[in-house]
């Protein structure tokens, strides 16, 4: 996390509002501070409010610019599962600086092996709270990055609530992090 350092934006930049999860376009000249600078965005307060900007844009407030998405290569040796769940853990949610595995918002992961010989990932997680309007933009980071991964042909992250999410879902290492131990 980063903090303290006001930025003016160089540039227009397209952001999403945080919570409410819609798209925006910042101003180039509007000002505010990065509070969060992890799993290749950045989160911006402003003073307008909380702002989510995608990496591929940290130019326009002078950080660096996230890489683009990786290429699939070919898989090398057996499939391994546990590649799903660090891609996962390279997910955030804007407002907390803990990966969302970390967090418990992943509560399962399936992997059928498909015909073709690619696979077919199936994610049910959720969310802190259920109205969260930044929802479709976690979900579509998860996809995106499970996709990544070499071998996997087809995703489908499932939004669900049942159980509802709770801090005791969170790991040892996230309670610690975020001050509740």
């Amino acid at each position: 996390m980063s903090g303290g350092e006001s930025i003016e934006l160089s540039r227009d930049c397209a952001a999403v509002a945080i919570p409410a999860g819609h798209v925006t376009v910042l101003t180039k000249g509007t000002t505010g501070v990065v509070t969060q600078a992890l799993g290749g965005s950045y989160t911006l307060m402003t003073p307008s409010g909380l702002f989510r900007i995608d990496g591929r844009d940290g130019d326009a407030i002078g950080r660096e610019v996230g890489p683009a998405p990786a290429a699939k290569t070919a898989p090398v040796g057996e499939f391994n599962e546990d590649v799903i769940w660090d891609q996962m853990k390279a997910c955030f949610d804007p407002e907390i600086p803990v990966n969302i595995v970390d967090l418990g918002l992943v509560y399962s992961v399936s992997v059928e092996k498909r015909e073709d010989g690619g696979r077919k990932v199936g994610v049910k997680m959720t969310l802190t709270a259920p109205g969260c309007g930044m929802g479709e933009i976690i979900r579509q980071d998860v996809v995106n990055r499970v996709a990544s991964v070499p071998g996997v042909d087809e995703v489908n992250v499932e939004l669900v609530f049942d159980p509802p999410w709770n801090q005791g879902m969170m790991t040892e290492a996230a309670r610690l992090q975020l001050g509740l131990l």
